[in-house]
């Protein structure tokens, strides 16, 4: 079985950074697309970036262009999110899902989901 694991959240001050790591396994596959979501309480889920294993290709939703960074290790099948600039608004619990990268959309509908880190910004 697929299984992901974030990393990284915590509590942090308006203003500050922080790096959120996902670190699949299982997959029988290594073309595959992560995707970083995020869900605050009474809002929707929704995309912050996705990368590509195959080309490093990236996405990022409107609000993520210019704070945040999603990046891949190659060599160590590892995802990041590097978050900076941090508002409360971007307090969420933050998870990471898989798909393959040859779906027409893999970070539309992703298979496989972590369990999520929570990411708290205070005022």
């Amino acid at each position: 079985d697929v299984h992901l694991m974030e990393s990284g959240g915590g509590l942090v001050q308006t203003g500050e950074s922080l790096r959120l790591t996902c670190v699949p396994s299982g997959m029988s596959f290594s073309d595959w697309a992560i995707g970083w979501f995020r869900k605050a309480p009474g809002r929707k889920r929704e995309l912050v970036a996705c990368i590509s294993r195959i080309d490093g290709s990236t996405h990022y939703t409107e609000f993520a262009k210019g704070r945040f960074t999603v990046s891949v290790d190659n060599a160590k099948d590892t995802v990041y999110l590097q978050m900076t600039s941090l508002e409360p608004e971007d307090t969420a619990i933050y998870s990471c899902a898989m798909d393959s990268a040859y779906n027409d959309s893999p970070c539309g509908s992703p298979t496989w989901w972590g369990q999520g880190t929570q990411v708290t910004v205070s005022s």
